[in-house]
């Protein structure tokens, strides 16, 4: 497959190679090797919500992708083709992703929260030959395909199949799976601001992001996964499919984030790690099941997407006995710093970590390096860098000249290394000629014990140019919440006044992205589309 992109050149490939960070083994050999190794042991459960949960072994898993591979196969799938898929996250999709590689095709994620506007603007980007749906999205699918001219079928009755009966020796033989460092994945970014870009993936820099993981949470192939981040997105991709499959590990899945569902699954399943945006880790604190569910088998929560409010992260350590571990990074960078479980309650709540060397992280201003300042924009270079843009785009917006890859963020790191994300370059508040943080305004925010959930965005205004304005998700939907009531209980905690919102919307629930962030671009035109009726 063409990809125009700034990639890794071959001497760093080797280098990588040479200091263990790549491989030459793909996550197929290694759900190959799980059905060999421990054929008996489940790989992914669906759990079930108002129905009994649905398991696959190592060997089902393994006999399910390739039968499934077979299928793909038969309908014209060829190495180099691109296979769109649409589906929510339960066992099939990793059964498909599987199989999509060891047709030596390139998977095309679409979120499962897409709208048909978003996937089959991702599909005219990426051009896949074929999509693949569920039967909850035949309908949309069918809609979205039809403007891009692209074949459906859907994974379910009257279409694919999950068969998990033993594969023949030969069943295989036409297949040609991709390899560990060619593109295996198209997804894209997770749509908070506007339309998705596509970004291109090897197995590679999963692989070392991995490996990080891993050494980071001290994970084996004894914990059991609940990841409940989208699959095609970045964050959902390593905690749901590579690191599980790359271990071993037993992953439980639920379709769709609800708090109370995933309270329940902990306790059935005695899940060790928990993996969610911070967003979602508040839901589950602002909801009763948190309290009425056994959660003490929890050992780790991975966090990260959104800066994290250390007040309630601090509370739900206390009431499950968890270690949180913070990172930063992007879809497209991959980890920048990390957290680990040797680091100190502070660091780990209140920084996103230390630099990871091998990264080698500058800080720019513009195109000036400003990292001795300790302040700036993060550019970057190293093993966990995605391909960039399907055909180039924008690569002069994401690349430094010299081919480092930026991050759109104002970060400070200090003389021990650790990060600290001050917010994105569009996530500041421009009130009066001074930069206010939206994330300082909502870890206080947050605070207030009717809030689940605060999203801080810039309100125009005609003397000051800004104010801050402050969406705000209740943790009880009886509750109220009035502008004086926040401002008081702000002022009560000793609040610097500069963070105080000077308008408050309460909302039933706030816009999520696909990849289940806060969507603050349409938050930011709620509030000029208020202002404007006004």
């Amino acid at each position: 497959m063409a990809v125009d992109v700034t990639a890794t050149t071959s001497a760093e490939a080797a280098h990588y190679r040479a200091a263990g960070w790549w491989s030459d083994t793909t996550l197929s050999d290694c759900a190959r090797r799980n059905a060999v190794s421990t054929p008996d042991k489940a790989a992914y459960v669906d759990f079930g919500v108002d129905a009994p949960d649905r398991e696959l072994t190592w060997s089902e898993f393994d006999n399910a992708a390739t039968n499934l591979a077979v299928q793909l196969h038969g309908l014209g799938v060829a190495p180099g083709d691109r296979v769109a898929i649409w589906h929510g996250d339960s066992i099939a999709i990793h059964v498909l992703l599987v199989a999509i590689e060891r047709c030596g095709a390139v998977s095309v994620g679409l979120g499962a929260r897409a709208g048909v506007r978003e996937a089959a603007q991702i599909m005219r980007t990426a051009q896949p030959s074929l999509l693949v749906s569920d039967p909850a999205r035949g309908a949309q699918a069918a809609e979205a395909a039809a403007e891009v001219s692209v074949r459906t079928v859907v994974l379910g009755p009257g279409g694919l199949s999950i068969d998990t009966t033993t594969t023949g020796p030969d069943l295989s033989a036409g297949l040609t799976a991709v390899g560990p460092d060619d593109a295996f994945l198209i997804n894209s970014t997770s749509g908070t601001t506007g339309l998705p870009k596509c970004v291109v993936h090897n197995q590679n820099r999963w692989h070392y992001f991995h490996q990080k993981a891993v050494a980071n949470g001290e994970l084996s192939a004894d914990d059991i996964f609940l990841p409940v981040i989208p699959t095609p997105f970045g964050f959902g991709i390593w905690t749901s499919h590579t690191t599980p499959i790359y271990l071993g590990a037993t992953t439980v899945r639920i379709e769709r984030f609800d708090p109370a569902a995933t309270c329940a699954a902990i306790e059935r399943h005695r899940a060790t790690v928990l993996c969610c945006v911070s967003t979602q880790l508040m839901m589950i604190l602002a909801n009763t099941a948190s309290r009425e569910h056994d959660l003490s088998s929890l050992r780790i929560v991975f966090t990260g997407g959104e800066p994290l409010p250390y007040a309630q992260a601090a509370q739900f350590e206390e009431l499950t006995g968890v270690t949180i571990l913070q990172f930063y990074g992007s879809n497209e960078t991959g980890m920048l710093s990390a957290t680990t479980v040797n680091d100190s309650l502070h660091h780990r709540l209140r920084t996103a970590g230390q630099i990871v060397p091998e990264m080698q992280v500058r800080l720019f201003d513009g195109d000036d390096d400003v990292t001795d300042s300790g302040r700036g924009q993060p550019v970057c270079r190293g093993p966990a860098l995605s391909l960039g843009y399907l055909g180039g785009t924008d690569h002069d917006k994401l690349y430094t000249n010299d081919g480092w890859m930026r991050m759109g963020d104002i970060c400070e790191v200090d003389g021990d290394g650790y990060l600290v994300l001050a917010g994105r370059t569009s996530d500041f508040i421009l009130r009066g000629g001074k930069n206010i943080s939206a994330v300082a305004v909502e870890e206080v925010v947050n605070t207030h014990p009717t809030v689940a959930v605060a999203a801080a965005v810039a309100m125009p205004d005609p003397l000051f140019g800004e104010r801050v304005c402050v969406f705000a998700e209740l943790i009880n939907p009886g509750d109220t919440l009035e502008l004086a009531a926040l401002v008081d209980h702000l002022l009560a905690q000793g609040v610097s006044k500069e963070l105080l919102p000077e308008r408050l919307e309460v909302l039933e629930e706030l816009p999520r992205s696909s990849g289940g962030k806060i969507a603050k671009g349409q938050l930011r035109e709620n509030i000029r589309s208020i202002l404007e009726r006004s």
